[in-house]
């Protein structure tokens, strides 16, 4: 942001004017960042998450597993006939989902059958398209996204560009604006969400915000999944308050290595609010 502000401050002025609060709430995240560690948090990751997610949650071993390798393949060649970059620093240095973070949620929506999901941040809306295809599959559900546009105008024309065609769009509702001042709101007007799926700003007091806040209005039951855990310590220390509940640390599955992760991948996180199995 701040660079943005040094190269183009007449555009950076205009849209100050347009939702100065959210540029406030903004410019206070970025700035407030600069102060937090910038070393990775090295989670061990769980190499069988996506079994342990499934028994977690009574999800069969095969369930919907095909039926998305077929659609990220397909989804992936047809952004490339358009000449879209896909995997790591695709979106002006930032990620798009990745297959294992859009995986986890494509099975959560085609198991669950929710209501109600929301996310936060968008880029060229990679998980957004796979959570409104797999919304459409079920044949209801909405998606609500919050994502503060680019101040690069060049940049906010690509917001979304992945979503797809007017019968998904119907599903959507795009939210502008900084999660700091739309989350809270939006929950207050659903009243309860079945998924949740952090993917914005990744400082660890925005992370941390943003999970208390879900969480609160989770039903019992609902899940959320939490990209680029390896940023900040705040997944961790969310989990450590909340051990009753099941949790799953997995490594990213990026299209081509990303350098500047620590494994080369990254991790992301899941957390069900569904109380641990006894076995018997």
């Amino acid at each position: 942001m701040f660079e943005t502000v040094r190269r183009h401050p007449l555009k950076v002025l205009t849209h100050v004017a347009q939702d100065p609060l959210d540029a406030l709430a903004a410019f206070q995240e970025e700035f407030l960042s600069r102060f937090e560690s910038k070393d990775p948090v090295a989670y061990p990751a769980d190499p069988n998450w996506d079994a342990g997610m499934r028994a977690a949650m009574g999800i069969g071993p095969d369930f919907a597993r095909t039926e998305f390798a077929e659609l990220w393949d397909a989804v992936i060649q047809e952004l490339r006939g358009q000449g879209m970059k896909v995997g790591p620093g695709s979106f002006h240095a930032w990620n798009d989902g990745d297959a294992g973070f859009v995986r986890a949620i494509w099975t959560l929506i085609r198991y669950m059958r929710p209501t109600n999901v929301v996310e936060t941040g968008v880029a060229h809306g990679m998980t957004s398209r796979f959570i409104l295809e797999a919304l459409e599959r079920n044949g209801e559900g909405r998606l609500w996204s919050i994502d503060l546009p680019p101040i690069n105008p060049v940049t906010r024309q690509e917001v979304g560009v992945a979503v797809g065609t007017e019968a998904l769009r119907r599903r959507w509702t795009y939210i502008a604006g900084t999660s700091r001042r739309r989350l809270p709101v939006l929950l207050d007007r659903l009243g309860q969400v079945d998924l949740f799926i952090h993917d914005s700003m990744h400082s660890g007091r925005n992370v941390a915000f943003e999970m208390e806040t879900a969480w609160s209005r989770l039903r019992p039951g609902g899940a959320m999944v939490v990209d680029d855990i390896d940023l900040n310590p705040s997944f961790g220390r969310f989990v450590e308050q909340h051990p009753e509940f099941p949790s799953f640390v997995c490594t990213a599955e990026p299209i081509t290595p990303d350098l500047r992760r620590f494994n080369q991948k990254g991790l992301f996180g899941i957390v069900l609010k569904t109380p641990h199995r006894v076995e018997h």
